[in-house]
């Protein structure tokens, strides 16, 4: 499996925001969004190969029980399946991120989707592709039902909201499930995104999430 990185930070997102976890980034995306904030893991996939047990033997090394598969897009890597079930066997808990465009039979605890938006769309030669995959209700519909899930929405205009909205009707999830965050890899930028879409979560009861990484360290890997 190509991984970009094995790092111990805090969840800095979603509903485990603040608890420690070792993250697995796996290098390879089937999107290319305007955004990405890891292009080292999609727009410019690098990072070592590394084997099953070399995996499980790095995570297992970190004090902490919570486990986070991250990328690029960790369901289309390569034994990703495989390696759930073994981080399974080691009683750890498991947070998959995903865009919800892919189905695999993984072991989960949080299925973390985060469908993309319109604007997460680039320009460019990747534009068709990634808007013709980059919400599959069908796929987010089976991933809800195999473990309990957030549906996490980047935010960068109040205008987004009304699209995260017909998505979530799409795939019948309830509000206390929904996450509203906003773009950004700048704190000023956050928190000026943040105070109104605070204010979004209040009235539709949606839960609102920081990108705690990025307050605490800046915009930079291995955090």
């Amino acid at each position: 499996m190509r991984v970009a990185e094995i790092f111990y930070s805090v969840q800095g997102e979603g509903t485990l925001v603040g608890v420690p976890s070792v993250f697995v980034r796996t290098s390879g995306c089937n999107l290319r969004c305007s955004w990405c904030d890891t292009p080292y893991a999609s727009w410019r996939p690098e990072g070592d190969e590394l084997t099953l047990d070399q995996i499980e033997q790095r995570v297992a090394a970190y004090p902490t029980r919570h486990v986070v598969l991250t990328g690029g897009e960790p369901m289309i890597a390569p034994g990703v399946e495989e390696l759930t079930r073994r981080l399974r066997e080691r009683g750890l808990h498991i947070t998959i991120e995903t865009a919800g465009t892919v189905f695999a039979a993984v072991e989960c605890d949080l299925m973390s989707i985060s469908p993309k938006l319109a604007n997460s769309t680039p320009e460019g030669p990747f534009r068709a592709q990634h808007d013709r995959l980059r919400l599959q209700p069908d796929v987010m519909k089976k991933l809800m039902a195999v473990s309990d899930y957030q549906l996490k929405f980047v935010l960068a205009e109040e205008s987004d909201l009304e699209e995260a909205r017909a998505v979530i009707a799409s795939v019948g999830a309830s509000a206390e499930k929904v996450v509203l965050m906003p773009e950004g890899i700048r704190g000023d930028v956050l928190n000026e995104r943040g105070a109104w879409i605070a204010e979004l979560c209040k009235k539709h009861g949606y839960r609102f999430s920081p990108r705690l990484h990025v307050h605490l360290w800046g915009d930079r890997r291995g955090v």
